[in-house]
């Protein structure tokens, strides 16, 4: 029986900066050294405010803002600096929008060959009025998926 390989030579890796688990990272690594694959580390920053049709609010709403953004950019790029440390290529991109349309349009643009997601376990009621990301995802792409199991934060 003839063996196909699967190439993975871009991983793309959906990283939430307020509640990322070393574990997400590890585990992308991992995969990335052992098939030389370059990492994609994405987190989707929530649009601005006039995005979902609220005005922007007065220049310290703005400021603060822009200061979140400014602390998600130096937190997601020491990541990345962490994965170049292993010998591991790699490249952040922090992004603002709809997380599960922003996922599929840069899968798209970079032609990624997995996608890495991490998963914390939600109560039902959580699952069933505000949904999980993993199983929008799921249901709508084209390509292998990789789900890391993570701690709750009171598991932790």
């Amino acid at each position: 029986m003839h063996k196909t390989k699967i190439p993975m030579k871009n991983l793309l890796v959906a990283v939430d900066l307020k509640s990322t688990d070393q574990t997400l990272l590890e585990q992308a690594a991992i995969l990335a050294d052992k098939f030389n694959s370059k990492i994609w580390l994405i987190h989707i920053a929530d649009p601005d405010p006039d995005f979902v049709g609220y005005g922007i609010g007065p220049k310290y709403i703005r400021d603060f803002r822009a200061d979140e953004l400014r602390h998600d950019h130096v937190l997601l790029q020491s990541h990345v600096e962490d994965l170049r440390d292993k010998s591991i290529e790699a490249e952040g991109l922090l992004i603002q929008g709809p997380t599960v349309e922003m996922i599929f349009e840069e899968v798209e643009k970079l032609q990624i060959d997995i996608l890495i997601l991490g998963s914390h376990k939600h109560s039902f009621l959580y699952q069933a009025f505000i949904g999980h990301t993993a199983v929008k995802i799921i249901g709508n792409i084209s390509i292998p998926i990789f789900i890391v199991p993570l701690p709750n934060e009171a598991e932790k």
